[in-house]
């Protein structure tokens, strides 16, 4: 099973991650772009969280901006996969990081400014700060790895 998995190539789990970012992003814009709030189900938090003034910037739900991140880093992931051009995954790594760091602030808010937490967001943010320390994992060691192991 260990064996299968190494043969995967990097890129393509931070494509898988990529998507699931642009799904829960886009689920969010929608909602909120059409006025209505995320079903969070008993927890309540996405309520409060996407009616707090924190989750618009310049009039742009926030949840737009992880659209745009995610298919940024989606295009990097899979142009890595299919050209090898480790500038791609250098890209990934960069815009990943810039995602964390505002990810940081906005969890900062929701946990000490909002006092409530959303789901989706924080699944958005759990994909993106592993998706920012797989790419982070990846550029440490790129030149260790050879080009056969995992197929890249």
């Amino acid at each position: 099973m260990l064996a299968r998995l190494r043969r995967i190539h990097p890129a393509l789990i931070l494509a898988a991650l990529d998507l699931f970012g642009l799904a829960v992003a886009s689920y969010l814009s929608v909602v909120e772009l059409g006025g209505g709030v995320p079903v969070c189900g008993p927890v309540h938090g996405c309520e409060t969280v996407a009616r707090s003034e924190y989750s618009r910037i310049g009039g742009v739900p926030v949840a737009v901006f992880g659209v745009c991140l995610s298919l940024v880093l989606l295009v990097a992931a899979l142009g890595w996969w299919r050209t090898g051009d480790r500038r791609l995954l250098a890209t990934h790594y960069g815009f990943s990081l810039a995602g964390v760091t505002f990810e940081l602030y906005f969890t900062f808010l929701q946990v000490f400014v909002i006092d409530a937490i959303c789901i989706w967001c924080a699944s958005y943010g759990i994909s993106l700060v592993l998706r920012f320390l797989i790419a982070l994992w990846v550029w440490l060691r790129r030149d260790r790895m050879t080009t056969q192991a995992a197929g890249w």
